[in-house]
């Protein structure tokens, strides 16, 4: 990638998606968002059937550097901060393959709003989940308040976002927002592992059930259905024949076949 501290390699069929900023706990400028917007897209041009997301050190991420954004003026911060963290964030979770996220340490503010763009989460005891923003006199800003609640509803971001409630692995794990815990240091591996299975499954038929699981959860239901709809349009032979006819310069002859 063209900036380090965001690293993508391939091993077999898993695509492995670093943030490698540990001296600032993989906290992210813009160039880091632009950079991580590049390696989904290498990702899905790949071979990759699954992707797993994670941090070095002992952060996953703390989110939005400070220092990177506190001084913006208010319609920079908000033009070039918070909605370009959503365009990146929502091409993460647009993703064609399956996202693990493998939480190896604390993910907080921005790091968790990466960490909900994926599909799976996996935890390592001893890291701490929450929204802090509110303490600093800011609010979330890369769908802490929107994809975090379709994904884990309103009550649970109310407690993180308005009460300021940290939560430890194990407390998120009862509460839904991650789907496993391991012990320190395994993270990644279970989320390999757990790719690993994934990536075992039929390509296609997970791509598709991706899809409709976001189409049936109201995230970006319309761009789902369209896709989804293309698809089925594009292996027929009414569409052979439209684009035969349009070569050849004559009148379509449609027979409703699929």
């Amino acid at each position: 990638m063209a900036d380090p501290r965001i690293g993508l390699s391939l091993e077999g069929h898993i695509a492995i998606l670093t943030f490698a900023r540990p001296d600032k706990l993989n906290a992210f400028d813009l160039d880091m968002l632009r950079a991580l917007s590049e390696a989904c897209d290498a990702a899905e041009a790949s071979s990759a059937r699954a992707l797993v997301l994670t941090g070095s050190g002992k952060a996953f991420s703390a989110g939005g550097d400070i220092t990177a954004w506190a001084a913006m003026a208010p319609n920079a911060f908000g033009h070039d901060w918070v909605r370009m963290g959503h365009r990146v964030l929502s091409r993460l979770a647009g993703l064609r393959m399956p996202v693990v996220a493998a939480l190896n340490g604390h993910a907080l503010g921005g790091g968790l709003e990466i960490a909900a763009a994926a599909d799976i989460r996996i935890a390592q005891t001893g890291i701490k989940i929450g929204l802090p923003e509110t303490g600093l006199g800011m609010v979330p800003g890369w769908s802490g308040t929107q994809r975090l609640v379709t994904r884990f509803g309103a009550r649970l971001v109310r407690r993180m976002a308005l009460g300021g409630e940290v939560f430890s692995a194990e407390e998120a794990l009862a509460l839904g927002i991650v789907d496993k815990v391991v012990e320190p240091g395994e993270a990644r591996s279970a989320a390999i592992a757990y790719a690993e299975a994934i990536a075992a499954r039929g390509p296609a038929a997970t791509e598709t059930a991706k899809l409709m699981i976001a189409a049936a959860s109201g995230e970006d239901a319309g761009a789902a259905v369209e896709a989804l709809g293309s698809m089925l349009v594009a292996g027929t032979a009414d569409l052979k024949e439209g684009v035969a006819a349009f070569t050849g310069k004559r009148a379509p002859d449609f027979r409703g076949e699929w």
